[in-house]
């Protein structure tokens, strides 16, 4: 026997992406997966790509989930803090959702609503010091897509004084995945097609999040949905504090980083490069007309995004190499 491993939240997009990569994982067994209106079925009559995976939903309740040594939350926002709490403590949980990610009540409360469930390790490994904290933790929460994308290509630059933590703007196109399963209608495929549309801005969730991670210090964030199922490509910009070239900071920082690529000169991320695998890929330049720095960052929103990170967090947490049941290529086409 492996890792005995579960999954609540296992019907959405983000659970299902954790289920298809855990059936392939060498090391972990998937012991449970549950859901709310879709328990008693079959996992492959939610999930279709998983035809073969021999595995019926169960309630989300503790106690279909006390015999997993790792249990991945893949609840909504605000739902995860009471269901971990219920776990006894022997058993490991690293939260897809947002309940734990900030150190900040404040932060909460102006974002989010509600009590604060307080902060646990966070989980994004190519944070310096971060691959040992979680390593060491029992109770990590993953990152938020958008947080994820924009960290990546921001915070080495912040870190190294390359640009200044104030005035960085962020614009960001995200596939449809990233607003979750429930049926929308803005998110009805003759919604979506042929459009782009900007949401929540001024006022995304994940601004907080990006601030805590990056160290910046004020953030103008536009979050747009884009007409695909997955992906998110995010162009950050931010004012130089001197002559760096942010390409080989990026480089230096990433160096020993086996999931973040940041690209030859002249090459651009796009986000069909990333599907289906956990990788970053990054591409940093100078502005000829403005002088600020560009970094655009483009990722698998439910790879490195939300269940690529959790599967990255989870071999950490076991004592397994970070890549394990992971891939660095994308699909194509």
């Amino acid at each position: 026997m492996g890792i005995r491993v579960a999954v609540a939240g296992a019907s959405g997009y983000a659970g299902g992406e954790l289920l298809r990569l855990l059936a392939g994982h060498p090391e972990f067994d998937l012991v449970a997966a549950t859901a709310h209106s879709s328990a008693g079925q079959p996992v492959a009559a939610v999930h279709p790509q998983l035809a073969g995976l021999d595995l019926v939903l169960g309630a989300t309740d503790p106690t279909t989930l006390v015999d997993a040594d790792l249990v991945f939350l893949a609840l909504p926002h605000g739902r995860s803090a009471a269901l971990a709490a219920a776990l006894p403590d022997p058993v490991k949980v690293v939260d897809l959702g947002a309940d734990h990610r900030l150190r900040d009540a404040d932060g909460w409360a102006a974002y989010y609503g509600g009590t604060h469930a307080g902060a646990w390790t966070y989980g994004l490994p190519e944070l310096p010091g971060q691959r040992a904290a979680i390593a060491a933790a029992t109770r990590v929460a993953s990152t938020g897509c958008y947080a994820v994308a924009t960290t990546l290509a921001l915070a080495p630059l912040i870190a190294a004084g390359a640009v200044l933590p104030t005035d960085v703007v962020v614009v960001a196109a995200s596939g449809t995945s990233g607003a979750g399963r429930a049926a929308k209608a803005h998110l009805l495929g003759s919604e979506v097609m042929g459009d782009l549309s900007p949401y929540k801005v001024g006022a995304h969730q994940h601004v907080p999040e990006i601030k805590q991670a990056t160290g910046a210090t004020s953030l103008s964030f536009t979050p747009v949905l884009a007409p695909m199922p997955r992906g998110i490509l995010a162009t950050v910009t931010a004012v130089p504090t001197g002559d760096a070239d942010p390409r080989e900071v990026l480089a230096a920082a990433y160096a020993d980083a086996p999931f973040v690529h940041v690209l030859p000169e002249g090459a651009w991320p796009h986000t069909a490069a990333t599907a289906g695998s956990n990788s970053c890929h990054l591409q940093a330049t100078v502005d000829v007309d403005s002088g600020r720095v560009i970094v655009v960052s483009a990722i698998d929103n439910l790879g490195k995004g939300a269940a690529g990170q959790a599967v990255q967090n989870a071999n950490l947490m076991s004592d397994l190499p970070e890549t394990t049941g992971l891939s660095t290529f994308g699909v194509a086409p």
